[in-house]
């Protein structure tokens, strides 16, 4: 062994899912929008930005920071805007994950947070869910410094009702509370109402899934200003690149096409009911889904075999190599054509 290898950090990374460039590939691995962004974004892609390339970008974000703000009733300045959702989160476990106590998350939930815990050196204790997979409130009630779970959650897909949330706030008033709404705009509601009561709340969001903007890496928190201020505190002591002007620009342009976002959301949402019937036909267990993805089980067939012969079709989905969920399936919603060929070859698989 090296001297010096005993120096570096150890760590297990995040494992994200398998990309692939196969010829007539179906793509349901990775919570991708099946439909492009809006055409506001198109036009600024084509013409708006060409000259102001040459200009660094608006360190301040104000454009977008604005159009968020109106469109969730807010401040800019309770807006924080970061490169990706990921990035965003990554901000928050530093600025707000500070203490010697450790942080509580779903012990079935994104796997980037244990990595970011393990990175950045932050103890934490794993939540376990019910037997449905469902939160129950009763278990962050324990000392703690700090809280973070996705809503809905993943890759169970499931969201809680909004009393769990307040239950979960209510009790937790003495640390910051992080809710992940990566894909609330799937979802019934979002906890945005609730920062005007709880201002140790912070909530992220991302254009990656209901925006089909995952390529530009566009993520935000609402938060207090007081808690906005920390973040941009803690960016700037480390990386004080903001976000590039063609992100900034097209992030504005989808944020002020309120039809088009809704529109997509819901041909999404209407695929992903009458696929989660279809499942149902085929002899597959499928949870409530209030996101882009299906989160599913058959009753007889293994979901690593299901999965390797869906490959072996190129038809890419999401496995997890994790005891509570290892007979799971998770399957991004696509187009219609792409589930009817997924619906198709699971018919003759099993």
């Amino acid at each position: 062994m090296k001297r010096w290898q005993d120096k570096l950090r150890k760590i297990d990374p995040y494992i994200p899912g398998e990309q692939s460039d196969a010829p007539n590939l179906i793509k349901l691995n990775a919570n991708e929008n099946p439909y492009p962004p809006s055409p506001r974004v198109q036009k600024v892609l084509s013409e708006a930005c060409a000259d102001q390339l040459r200009f660094y970008p608006d360190t301040n974000g104000r454009n977008l920071r604005s159009a968020l703000a109106r469109r969730f009733g807010l401040k800019p300045e309770q807006v924080f805007l970061g490169n990706g959702s990921d990035d965003v989160l990554a901000l928050a476990f530093q600025a707000f994950f500070a203490s010697n106590q450790p942080i509580l998350f779903p012990d079935i939930t994104y796997s980037f947070y244990p990595v970011w815990c393990d990175l950045l050196r932050i103890p934490f204790e794993r939540v376990a869910l019910r037997d449905d997979f469902t939160l129950d409130p009763r278990a962050f009630d324990r000392p703690n410094g700090g809280v973070i779970f996705p809503n809905p959650n993943a890759p169970t897909s499931l969201s809680a009702e909004c009393s769990v949330i307040e239950d979960i706030l209510q009790h937790n008033q003495d640390c910051i509370v992080i809710i992940d709404e990566a894909y609330v705009d799937f979802s019934t509601f979002s906890c945005v109402s609730l920062l005007e009561k709880y201002e140790n709340l912070v909530i992220v969001q991302t254009m990656s899934k209901s925006r089909s903007l995952a390529g530009l890496r566009i993520g935000y928190a609402l938060c207090s200003p007081e808690l906005a201020a920390v973040l941009e505190s803690v960016k700037n002591s480390y990386n004080s690149y903001p976000m590039d002007t063609i992100a900034l620009a097209c992030g504005t342009a989808s944020v002020e096409d309120e039809d088009y976002f809704r529109e997509t959301c819901s041909k999404i949402i209407a695929t992903r009911e009458h696929s989660a019937q279809a499942l149902q036909a085929l002899g597959f267990t499928v949870l409530p889904s209030q996101t882009n993805f299906l989160f599913a089980k058959h009753k007889s067939q293994r979901a690593e075999a299901i999965f390797n012969a869906l490959k072996s079709e190129n038809i890419f989905v999401r496995y997890f190599r994790i005891p509570e969920i290892d007979n799971y399936l998770r399957i991004t919603v696509g187009t219609d054509d792409e589930m009817a060929r997924l619906l198709r070859t699971l018919q003759h698989i099993l």
